[in-house]
């Protein structure tokens, strides 16, 4: 039987996980559907989505069709949990979009459907709740056409729209011909001189959904099961099966990382090829992005599974191995992290989202234990790497990195719930960037000019373009010194580069060291080894973030803002008087349309100010305007004084500071 392992996603709200509850009943894996409003489901396992009603974790089951298994990844909707959706991408074969033909397209459809179709991933669409008053049908599909700008073809209509009886109609109508020829001119041209058989017409749609070129359109109900049943015959002819060697070379992705009952680490994995057995010894790494720096030498940890488990018919069982198309949950992984490869890597972990654009101080409640809450808080990191935990020692706080106020409730839950830890927080700030404006280098040498260090580092620092993150390379023979100490060097390059000369993390530049030199290992007669006399590791460690942030100061920097792209949608006559208000909250108005009486205005605001325009935009419209945000650049601070961020290192910047701290010596 073939795998398949499918995503679910969608917009908060949209019935996603009664879906998931209704695939799982009419596959015969549960006796009794799952309830969100009850907190029965099968997928929501944690009390606090339980009490709130959401998915916060993406969560695996299993159930068998005819001719395939589907592995079924229920994914958070809230875009404050975009982090668990972007880890889901990397191991799917194929998703379903819901939308709701009450709400239709909001914000989250638009980006999750983006991020589909760059990935390549074949997707189905299914409208749900057309059995709840306000429900629509063709207009909602002319919405998403028009909104999401992807080609969609309809399977069917919709009898009794927005009452308890209403069900689905299966049949391909004459605008499936359409959208098909545009991706096929023998099917257009076979259309014109013989006709078209249903056959051939459903072997094409096949093609190119498999190919992400079209998208089948369902309507139904999750709770009353209209279109369902559809919509599953859809999943199994139309979705392409997990693909691998079973045979083939190891390799596979880690996806998701949890704790388990004594604290273990559990890993759930998306095997791509190859064969995983118990007992077997597992390189793992080299999956994140460049300068992840966990490793001092530059080589893979490995790992020893001593578990694993793979997903069937709604539970996961244990197995002595798990195959390529498998998802498989493993024990004994200790150093694992989520986008980890195992064996050989294959795909990429890359980033397809926004990373987090704020931030908040958590202030520990009374008696609260502040190493246990930065234990805490590290391995919530670690189940979220789009999640930074940042420390000052200098100020005793310890600071998140957020997508927005929902996920803070979250955290703040999950502390108290799993740790035992009240806590509170701060107001929330925006998280800049800096980029370097031009070029700049820097050079110590070995016991010259008052450095204290037995160490030669030079660095050249040049802009790069926006989106290429930090590159380190060499301009120095690599056999001109231990590689130790070229390691220790990019090592604290990267780590210095969090902290640019206003205190915002550095990126999208090329560093290159142009200079090196050491003292070798000496000693005395009869006697060891001369740490006064000779270079280690902690020379170059030390003297790395004096050169650097001389050559990020003789570059200069640049403080970029996050910026959301806006979409606002309002009675036209409403327009003229939100154009001063965005204005004053720094929006740029880009473009402005509209149709039937709705005036439509697109643009770019700060991300600090789109809290304030959503307040104010209800008694600007009479209450009929619709804003939709989405982070879309960095650009450059314009407005008043450049953000500054409270340093929580050494403070390099401040020679004379650096080196007491450091060396504990004062520099000349």
């Amino acid at each position: 039987m073939h795998l398949l392992n499918l995503g679910i996603l969608a917009h908060v709200d949209a019935g996603k996980t009664s879906l998931t509850e209704r695939l799982l009943h009419a596959a015969g894996v549960t006796d009794e559907i799952g309830s969100v409003d009850r907190g029965s489901t099968r997928t929501d396992t944690l009390a606090l989505e339980r009490q709130r009603g959401i998915t916060i974790k993406s969560a695996v089951v299993s159930f068998p069709l005819d001719s395939v298994t589907v592995n079924l990844i229920d994914t958070p909707g809230h875009p404050d949990f975009i982090a668990e959706v972007e880890r889901v991408l990397g191991v799917l074969d194929g998703a379903v979009l819901v939308v709701s033909a009450v709400e239709g397209v909001q914000a989250q459809t638009r980006v999750l459907m983006r991020t589909l179709r760059r990935l390549r991933i074949p997707t189905l669409v299914f409208v749900n709740k057309i059995d709840r008053r306000g429900a629509r049908g063709a207009s909602v599909l002319d919405e998403m056409a028009r909104r999401l700008s992807v080609p969609l073809v309809p399977m069917g209509t919709v009898a009794g729209l927005g009452t308890r009886a209403a069900r689905f109609v299966p049949g391909l109508g004459p605008s499936a011909l359409d959208v098909l020829a545009d991706h096929d001119d023998d099917l257009f041209a076979a259309y014109v001189t013989r006709g078209i058989s249903d056959g051939r017409l459903r072997a094409a749609l096949a093609d190119q959904t498999r190919d992400g070129l079209v998208h089948p359109v369902w309507f139904g109900s999750a709770i009353t099961g209209a279109g369902v049943a559809e919509l599953v015959t859809g999943v199994e002819r139309l979705l392409p099966p997990a693909s691998g060697d079973p045979d083939g070379p190891l390799s596979g992705t880690v996806f998701k990382v949890e704790r388990g009952p004594a604290g273990e680490k559990i890993a759930y994995a998306r095997i791509f090829s190859g064969t995983l057995r118990v007992r077997d010894r597992v390189p793992l790494g080299d999956g994140r992005q460049e300068g992840d720096g966990r490793q001092e030498g530059g080589g893979r940890e490995e790992g020893r599974i001593t578990a694993l488990t793979v997903f069937d018919h709604g539970g996961d069982v244990r197995r002595e191995e798990a195959g390529a198309g498998r998802i498989a949950r493993l024990w004994g992984l200790g150093g694992v992290r989520i986008g980890d490869a195992l064996g050989t890597p294959g795909r990429s972990a890359g980033h397809h989202f926004a990373p987090p654009t704020l931030e908040t101080v958590v202030v520990p409640g009374p008696g609260a234990d502040r190493r246990a809450l930065h234990l805490a808080l590290t391995q919530l990191a670690e189940q979220d790497p789009l999640i930074g935990v940042r420390h000052d020692e200098l100020r005793k706080e310890i600071s998140v990195s957020l997508y927005g106020e929902v996920q803070k409730e979250v955290i703040e839950a999950t502390l108290a719930d799993e740790y035992g830890l009240d806590v509170t927080f701060r107001e929330t700030t925006t998280l800049c960037v800096e980029r370097p404006a031009g070029s700049g280098a820097a050079v110590e040498f070995n016991k010259k000019d008052g450095n204290p260090f037995l160490a030669t580092v030079g660095l050249r620092v040049d802009a790069a373009p926006p989106g290429s993150g930090v590159r380190f390379g060499l301009e120095v023979e690599l056999g001109s010194m231990p590689y130790a100490f070229f390691k220790a060097v990019e090592d604290t390059v990267r780590e210095t580069l969090g902290q640019g000369l206003h205190g915002w993390q550095v990126t999208d530049c090329a560093v290159t060291m142009t200079h090196s030199g050491y003292s070798p290992r000496q000693s005395h007669a009869h006697q060891g080894f001369d740490k006064s006399m000779s270079s280690t590791g902690y020379d170059f460690r030390g003297l790395t973030p004096l050169v650097l942030v001389e050559a990020l100061r003789r570059a200069r920097t640049v403080v970029y803002e996050p910026m959301h792209r806006f979409r606002i949608e309002a009675p036209a006559d409403t327009l003229g008087a939100l154009l001063p208000v965005l204005a004053r909250l720094g929006a740029v108005p880009e473009s402005t349309g509209g149709h039937d009486r709705a005036g439509v205005l697109e643009g770019a605001v700060p991300a600090a100010r789109v809290h304030e325009l959503g307040q104010r935009l209800p008694g600007l419209t009479r209450g009929e305007g619709e804003l939709e945000t989405v982070f879309d650049h960095y650009a450059p601070v314009t407005r008043g004084p450049l953000p500054e961020r409270p340093r929580t290192d050494h403070n390099p910047l401040d020679r004379k500071e650096y080196l007491l701290n450091v060396t504990r010596r004062v520099g000349d």
